[in-house]
């Protein structure tokens, strides 16, 4: 069974910086794409930034503000939040597109996300 858990999340005011950080475990073949999803309140869950295969993407909303670490050993994904403004407010949900087995042509899992508050 695959599990991706978070942490990091939390309140924080205007200007001010997050790091969360995200460890998938279980029966793991190999990780195409791990990334960090945000659903505002009222809002569909969007995209914030991922790697896959090396190549890093983000929304355009977080260029320049927010980084994403990939430990491929480790399995683990960090985004490092900067300059928070208060639309950056939601649940972050770690994603990772994986094979768990040889038979598995790739599959998505989401972790249970956490809350990232930005106070104006």
């Amino acid at each position: 069974q695959v599990q991706l858990v978070e942490s990091g999340g939390g309140l924080v005011q205007t200007g001010g910086s997050l790091r969360l950080s995200c460890t998938a475990s279980g029966s793991i073949l190999s990780i195409k794409t791990l990334g960090w999803y945000r659903q505002a309140p009222g809002s569909q869950r969007a995209l914030v930034a991922s790697v896959t295969n090396g190549y890093t993407d983000y929304a355009d909303s977080v260029k320049g503000r927010f980084t994403i670490f990939r430990d491929t050993a480790k399995k683990t994904v960090d985004l490092q939040m900067g300059s928070l403004k208060p639309e950056d407010t939601g649940v972050y949900y770690c994603y990772a597109n994986l094979r768990a087995s040889k038979v598995d042509g790739g599959t998505d899992y989401w972790g249970s996300g956490t809350l990232v508050t930005v106070s104006s």
